[in-house]
């Protein structure tokens, strides 16, 4: 139980880090998942659109939503987005921050997706394969083919097994010219995606430093806070419980030393301990009553320190000095027995 603990605690320590391996794992899980699959283009003229967009949209979807899902702040993000105002207020500033910083996590894996998917070209072939200009790469002319025709024959031409248009267009040529632009479009996508994480990453707190800073720090806090919260709470349940079952055990102590005959038995030491840590709540209703206090009306983050006493006069005003001034003459009358 103890090795699980540590390995929890150093989860929860090393929760940045930790959540970019997890990130970083689901993108090669990502491109495992479509190496993996087998893609079968149905190779009619209504559904190859709808089948080629759907594979290279609709997993990268799932995979952003499953990576908010494994992300832990999520549930703080909506929680401190929900929350009644109280005598906290909520800085829009911060909620886009921690907002931005799961997404960026989250958006790894689809665009590792997207990227193997355009790169392989399977997708945009099967999408698209209807509109390759047969008048350029091909014999538009061809007289025993209408326009409806003309369409079915190219939908075949992702399922080479079954292409009966050699006479139209190559089944190679067409394949060739898909491939082609697929690939040309996933190495933008991947440019796209690498300057726009080098400007994200680099560029913006060079220019926003200080609104950078702030909102970093106020998200740090808002996790800290969350964490040591939970850590209290299970502490004071701990206790709870542990006085709880104390106050039994003592109980049915006392009515078996009553009906024996026999004195009961002293309560451990740590009994007292135990019901310290409690800090005066000690039954349901006032717990509960400070759950809700919590969850409505969070303390305002205004500290109150005591003011150090200064001899320039910004600290410590009005109060007497730490230590009291020597007269003269006993200064003098020091100095002259020396």
């Amino acid at each position: 139980m103890d090795k699980f603990r540590m390995i929890f605690q150093f989860l929860q320590s090393n929760q940045e880090s930790f959540m970019n391996g997890i990130c970083g794992i689901m993108a090669l899980a990502s491109a495992q998942m479509y190496s993996a699959f087998d893609f079968n283009c149905p190779c009619l003229p209504r559904y190859n659109l709808a089948y080629g967009l759907g594979i290279l949209l609709v997993p990268p979807f799932i995979l952003f939503l499953l990576g908010f899902v494994l992300n832990n702040n999520i549930s703080m993000l909506a929680e401190e987005w929900r929350r009644p105002q109280g005598q906290r207020g909520k800085d829009q500033a911060v909620l886009r921050y921690m907002f931005c910083s799961m997404a960026q996590r989250a958006m790894i894996a689809p665009a590792v997706w997207v990227s193997v998917t355009l790169l392989d070209g399977k997708c945009i072939t099967c999408a698209f394969c209807t509109s390759v200009p047969v008048e350029t790469l091909g014999n538009a002319s061809h007289p025993s083919f209408s326009q409806g025709d003309m369409k079915r024959v190219l939908a075949r031409i992702p399922c080479k097994e079954i292409y009966d248009g050699q006479e139209l267009i190559a089944n190679e040529v067409a394949v060739r010219y898909l491939r082609c632009i697929s690939q040309a479009l996933g190495w933008c996508f991947v440019l796209l995606m690498t300057t726009l994480a080098f400007l994200v990453r680099s560029l913006r707190p060079c220019f926003t430093q200080a609104a950078f800073l702030k909102s970093r720090y106020w998200s740090h806090y808002i996790d800290i806070e969350r964490k040591l919260f939970d850590e209290t709470c299970a502490e004071h349940a701990r206790s709870f419980a542990k006085v709880c079952i104390q106050q039994f055990f003592e109980g049915m102590s006392t009515d078996l030393a009553a009906a024996r005959c026999h004195p009961p038995r002293k309560a451990p030491a740590d009994a007292g301990e135990a019901a310290e840590k409690l800090l005066g709540i000690t039954d349901q209703g006032t717990m509960n009553m400070a759950l809700k206090s919590w969850h409505r009306c969070k303390p305002p983050l205004h500290l109150h320190p005591p003011a150090l006493p200064s001899g320039n006069g910004w600290a410590g005003e009005g109060q007497p000095p730490a230590h009291p001034p020597v007269p003269r003459r006993e200064i003098a009358a020091y100095y002259s027995r020396v």
